[in-house]
Formats: structure tokens, C-alpha cells, sequence
């Protein structure tokens, strides 16, 4: 009788583990993460709620992310937010911070010649899987998964437009990375900030105008309801803002997660397609009707690319191979798949 009740107990308690442990398993499927962005949902944004919407999708539910807004951390601040594995992912534009991520300046070069979207994603996804970067990257914990793609920048401002390159002499321009070196050549007063805090720098007259990926950011940060004239055949170039996911919770996916994951930024890159073609089909029209289109003349895009392209190309090889990075190998593997090669 004792032997019998001895086996029904062990029966029980076995039961009971057992249960414990399949509850456990089927916790550490349950997956939650917590992705840190700014400003609000616009064109830029639409890949990572693609690839939110997918990663749910694809795994049946038991991956899922939530986006925060203006809640988690300071645009400036998510590479460190990331760092400290304050929230599992993160969008961060490199020019906001260049020394923090050195080997990524290559790309906010202004002028490069990308033949198409595909060779800009190339270009990108190449100089992410970089030695170099990949240990840029390891320093803040952080891995990425993909670029925002941006499409290539023009300027809105108040005030005299730039209607000839030297109508760029000392004007107070918000320029990131090799744009503001850019800028600078031709004489313009460069200043970095964050994008929300644009409306009030032109709104207050801090600055004269505005360098933005045309059109979607113009209108997402409502920089065209301040402005008077709008720049349309510049294309100064873009910058990088990659979105990064913390290393730490990376490891602790399942490896179906994990791919999930990854193929999810496939998702994005087709969404950007879509989004940026349908706000360029809303905003132009609206900015014509409201503001200035400037146009630079043939000769004056040539001076223009001629001080802000290859002396600011070169610029940053010298400067970045004396911080000990291989700046003329990730130049020269950016070029060449901006190329189609």
C-alpha cells in the first residue's frame, strides 16, 4: 500500500515538473520586445512596421513588437538605449553621433552615385557586414538588421532661396555627415539637429533652410508650413539610419525567430518602395502649389557637385584612415555596388 501511494505521488510530482517545464518552454516562445523610434509614422518608419507586422504574422503570434514614439529614448540617445539593453531595438541615424559608429560615414557621403533603389540597398547591406562596422557595432551591443533606406536629400527653407551655388554663402543650412561638409565648401553655415527639432529652428529663423529626403520628411515634420521656397534637382545625397537590434536578446532567440527576423527586412525594403512613391505623388503637387520650386541651372549642379563630391570623398578617406579604419575599402566596396557592380 505505502509502495503503491509512494508510486502515485512520484507520479504527481513527476507530472508536475513536467508541466513546469512545458510551461517554461512555451514562455520562452512568447517573445516581447520593445523597439525605440521618434517623430511619429511616416514613410521612413513604414519598414520597421512592416517588419513588426510580419515577424507577428510569421510566427503565428508568439513574436511580437511594439513600437514606441518619442517614448523610450531621445533620437540621439537609442545607440545607447540599445547599449545598455534598455529596449531590444532601435532606429539611430549615424550623423547624429559620427564618432560613436565611424566605419557607417561612408555612407552619409554626399553625391554618391547610386544607380537605382536596389544598388542603395546593396550598397548599404554590403557596408553592414563590414569587419569593420560589425565591430563598430559590437562596441554598443547592438546588430543590424537594416538600413532605412532615405531617399536622396533636398533643401526648404524661408527667405532667399539658393537659386545659383552662391546664393549658398552663408546660409544657415541643418545638414547631416558629408552634406554639412558639403555645405561647408560652398560657403553655407552648417548645424546638426535632430529632425523633430526642425519646425522650430525654421519657424524661429535659427536657420535658413533645411536639408531633408525629399519629399516624405518635408511634410512629416511639417517643415513645409513655415517655408516659402523648396529645392528640387539638388539631390545632395542621403544618410544611413540603420535599425539595430541589442545582441544580448538576439542570442536568446529561438533560431526560427531568428530567421523570421532577418527575412522580415526583405519585407521592408519592398514596403519603402511603395510608401516613398506614394508620398512624392501627395507632397509635390501640394508643395507647388503652396511654395517656390527652385531649380539649379546644369553649370551650377556641376560647381555644386564639384566642391561637395569628390574633395569631401576624399576628405573622409584621409580622416577616417588616420583613426585606424580601412576608409579607401569600404569607400571603394561602397562604390562599387552603388554601381550595380
Amino acid at each position: 500500500m505505502k509502495s503503491r501511494l509512494f508510486t502515485v505521488k512520484s507520479g504527481l510530482v513527476l507530472a508536475g515538473v513536467a508541466a513546469f517545464a512545458f510551461a517554461g518552454v512555451a514562455e520562452a516562445k512568447n517573445v516581447r520586445w520593445n523597439m525605440s523610434l521618434w517623430g511619429k509614422k511616416r514613410a521612413s518608419t513604414a519598414g520597421a512596421h512592416a517588419v513588426v507586422e510580419t515577424v507577428e504574422a510569421k510566427s503565428g503570434g508568439t513574436f511580437k513588437i511594439k513600437i514606441h514614439y518619442n517614448a523610450l529614448s531621445k533620437p540621439k540617445e537609442n545607440l545607447d538605449g540599445i547599449k545598455i539593453g534598455a529596449f531590444q531595438m532601435a532606429t539611430f541615424c549615424a550623423a547624429y553621433h559620427p564618432a560613436k559608429t565611424p566605419a557607417l560615414g561612408v555612407l552619409d557621403l554626399p553625391f554618391l552615385p547610386y544607380k537605382d533603389f536596389d544598388a542603395k540597398v546593396a550598397s548599404h547591406e554590403a557596408l553592414y557586414a563590414h569587419p569593420a562596422v560589425i565591430k563598430d557595432m559590437e562596441r554598443w551591443n547592438a546588430k543590424i538588421l537594416m538600413t532605412t533606406i532615405l531617399p536622396e536629400y533636398e533643401m526648404m527653407g524661408r527667405g532667399k532661396p539658393p537659386r545659383t551655388v552662391a546664393d549658398l554663402k552663408g546660409m544657415r543650412v541643418r545638414a547631416l555627415g558629408g552634406i554639412g561638409v558639403a555645405m561647408k565648401n560652398l560657403g553655407a553655415v552648417p548645424t546638426t539637429v535632430p529632425a523633430p527639432e526642425v519646425y522650430t529652428m525654421i519657424s524661429t529663423g535659427a536657420v535658413d533652410g533645411v536639408t531633408f529626403p525629399f519629399t516624405y520628411a518635408h511634410a512629416a515634420y511639417k517643415v513645409h508650413e513655415v517655408s516659402e521656397w523648396f529645392t528640387s534637382n539638388m539631390s545632395l545625397g542621403s544618410v544611413t539610419c540603420p535599425l539595430v537590434i541589442n545582441t544580448k536578446a538576439w542570442s536568446k532567440l529561438s533560431q526560427e525567430h531568428k530567421d523570421i527576423l532577418w527575412n522580415a527586412r526583405l519585407v521592408g525594403y519592398k514596403e519603402f518602395r511603395t510608401v516613398y512613391k506614394e508620398a512624392d505623388d501627395k507632397n509635390l503637387p501640394m508643395f507647388r502649389a503652396k511654395l517656390e520650386e527652385i531649380k539649379l541651372s546644369e553649370p551650377d549642379l556641376a560647381a555644386l557637385r564639384k566642391a561637395g563630391g569628390k574633395p569631401v570623398w576624399d576628405q573622409w578617406i584621409s580622416e577616417a584612415k588616420d583613426k585606424g579604419l580601412p576608409s579607401k575599402e569600404l569607400f571603394d566596396l561602397v562604390m562599387s555596388k552603388a554601381k550595380g557592380m
